[in-house]
């Protein structure tokens, strides 16, 4: 089976409503759910979502026989990352102590509870749901048409703390800042949920779905622009 487009299928995540977010962005491209890891090796582009905890996750994956199919793909295809499909991309999870992928360097935190205060003094919940602003760290394709702190909507209790400020693409701040997006390469990932985040939601699995990471690189080298 080939596909333009793998959405990867390891038992957890919201996969119907990510395969039909893309479908609707890309109405005439092959999208398929899948374990298979011989169906990621030949998809033209692949998009890892999942939600959940890190050990479960990781579980899976192996159990599956997943990991180096997504390895693989995430070196050589464009390569989207939704919510735990970002965070497993790091070296280690603070949630249950965690081996990740190790594919982007970086660990992946929970929100510390003394610090969970906003600027009324009132306690913050965690997960941190709902919507936020998303501010832009750099110029990249997959933000094009997006206004710079436009909102989307997350669910999580962890965040990444990437150990190379350069591959952070975007922030947002419950109650500091903290990434919410980076890009590396053909990778670009986000810790918030663009099937579920509306009409800007749409806007970057649309982009994604015609994102050119080599144009995207030499543009960067010609404009010297801060890319990753």
């Amino acid at each position: 089976m080939k596909a333009d487009i793998a959405v990867i299928d390891y038992g957890m995540g919201n996969l119907r409503s990510v395969s039909k977010a893309i479908e609707h962005v890309a109405p005439s491209a092959s999208v398929v759910v899948t374990a298979d890891p011989a169906v990621i090796a030949a998809a033209g582009r692949v998009v890892f979502p999942g939600q959940g905890a890190a050990p479960d996750c990781m579980r899976e994956i192996d159990a599956r026989g997943l990991r180096q199919a997504i390895v693989d793909a995430a070196h050589s295809k464009p390569f989207l990352g939704i919510c735990m499909g970002m965070q497993v991309l790091f070296e280690h999870s603070e949630e249950g102590d965690t081996a990740c992928l190790g594919i982007l360097p970086g660990t992946v935190q929970r929100f510390p509870h003394e610090a969970m205060v906003d600027d009324r003094g009132a306690k913050l919940k965690v997960p941190h749901m709902g919507w936020n602003n998303v501010h832009q760290a750099m110029p990249h394709p997959l933000w094009t048409g997006i206004e710079e702190g436009e909102r989307f909507y997350f669910v999580h209790s962890y965040f990444v703390q990437p150990a190379a400020p350069d591959i952070i693409a975007g922030f947002s701040h419950y109650p500091f800042p903290f990434t919410c997006a980076v890009a590396s390469g053909s990778i670009f990932a986000v810790q918030f949920h663009p099937e579920k985040s509306q009409n800007a939601g749409l806007a970057l699995l649309g982009n994604f779905v015609t994102w050119n990471p080599g144009e995207h690189a030499a543009a960067c080298d010609v404009s010297g622009a801060a890319c990753a």
